[in-house]
């Protein structure tokens, strides 16, 4: 029965997860494409660094203030549907950038694009606990957050290769042809989600009516294991709020890298835009195979907390090497590779967390208000980090505060979460046997 089990899990998964990943890498480039428009749009447009770290953050604005009506509304009309609509409104309000003239368009729009984006992660978390197990899920969670990395791997030259080669192209700048040919894929895949995902296990023409009633009775003997059914049990649970705050602490960690690496690449001494796009691909390639090893080997033994406290860590410290030695290239690299292999990780740890305490309308209302909580981190991390170097004339004060989160986040995984919450995955296991 196992074996059956795998092999239809494993089916599953190589129809779900391939297009979801390809949706989260797009995603990504519409997230932090600013990252590199920045190295051309900044000069033309007369914004400063704090006004170029604030214009990042008020993307997190506006994707916090609608994280959990979103993803209500998800549950209400389905995963297909919302994730279509997110993606087809995103990629237009991302295309929308080539068209910003003012310091205020600036916020506007990318206030917009957080508004319009929200959900599509917890939304994506809570689509997966309809179709994967718990014991299944850190693998799935690695290559879904994995997918970040990837859109890093092929986002820097693509990136740099569209600013370099297409700028003055028909008079548009190489930073707004930028935001218009990472938008329209969005758009398009938007629709394949609404064509080719399913909401529900029995809605799947692609599985068999004994492989339907299979998967849904393994979904349903893991959530016996759980209690909470509501929303408002997830607001009475105080492990609610300590994952958000732990995922605060993540998202200050990732965003920070996310926003600033071509900026840091370039005060080292690389001027070129696609030399930049091509020197970021180093440490997303580095984090693309750190996920997978930290997953497989996370799932395998079972345990979760020193895994995540590790990867945490391994993001403070990356922080201080790029901070210590930030006009070296090589070891500014290293640094951002050790960083971004660590804290992209940790993403797919983490979100393995809130599916153990939370099902139902808890779990989607309770995941984006985890999530919601969550991107203050991306509020005021590049914004900090942008001021900090308009003050100093240098980032280092502002990696180095982002560092100290991180140690913070690592201390409330270790000794902020009940102890049995690490191992519930072994419990359901030997239930379902």
């Amino acid at each position: 029965m196992e074996q059956e089990e795998q092999h239809l899990l494993r089916k599953v998964a190589w129809r779900l997860v391939p297009l979801i990943m390809t949706c989260f890498v797009v995603a990504y480039f519409d997230r932090v494409n600013i990252s590199f428009a920045k190295l051309q749009m900044q000069s033309e447009l007369g914004l400063s660094d704090a006004a170029y770290g604030l214009g990042a953050s008020m993307f997190f604005i506006g994707y916090l203030l609608f994280e959990i009506p979103s993803n209500l509304i998800l549950v209400r009309v389905g995963a297909r549907r919302w994730i279509a609509r997110i993606m087809v409104t995103w990629g237009t309000a991302s295309a929308a950038m080539m068209f910003v003239h003012t310091e205020a368009m600036f916020y506007v729009l990318r206030f917009l694009l957080g508004v319009l984006e929200a959900g599509f992660v917890p939304g994506v978390m809570y689509f997966f606990m309809q179709w994967f197990p718990a014991k299944q899920r850190g693998r799935i969670n690695s290559f879904f957050f994995g997918a970040s990395a990837l859109s890093g791997i092929l986002g820097g030259p693509l990136a740099g290769g569209i600013m370099k080669y297409l700028n003055g192209i028909h008079g548009l700048s190489g930073w707004q042809w930028l935001f218009l040919l990472e938008g329209i894929p969005s758009v398009i895949l938007g629709i394949v989600v609404l064509c080719v995902l399913d909401d529900r296990i029995e809605d799947a023409k692609w599985l068999k009516l004994s492989e339907k009633t299979m998967l849904s009775d393994l979904l349903r003997r893991e959530h016996k294991v759980h209690s909470s059914h509501s929303f408002k049990d997830a607001l009475r649970n105080p492990i609610t709020y300590m994952l958000s705050l732990i995922y605060l602490g993540l998202c200050a960690g990732i965003y920070g890298i996310f926003f600033w690496m071509p900026q840091l690449v370039r005060t080292a001494g690389n001027a070129d835009p696609l030399e930049i796009g091509i020197i970021t691909m180093l440490p997303y390639f580095a984090a693309l195979i750190g996920i997978v090893l930290i997953g497989r080997s996370s799932d395998r033994t079972g345990e979760r907390r020193w895994h995540l406290v590790g990867c945490v860590l391994a993001g403070l410290l990356g922080y201080v090497v790029c901070a210590t030695f930030g006009d070296n290239t090589v070891l500014l690299v290293i640094g951002l590779s050790i960083a971004t292999t660590g804290l992209i990780s940790s993403f797919a740890l983490f979100w393995v967390y809130p599916p153990r305490v939370l099902t139902g309308v808890a779990a989607a209302g309770g995941i984006a208000l985890i999530n919601s909580i969550g991107q203050l981190g991306g509020v005021f991390a590049p914004y900090m980090v942008g001021r900090v170097k308009d003050l100093t004339g240098s980032a280092s004060m502002g990696l180095y505060a982002i560092a100290a989160v991180c140690g913070v986040a690592a201390l409330l995984i270790a000794w902020g979460l009940p102890r049995d919450i690490h191992f519930i995955e072994s419990k359901e296991t030997s239930d379902a046997s």
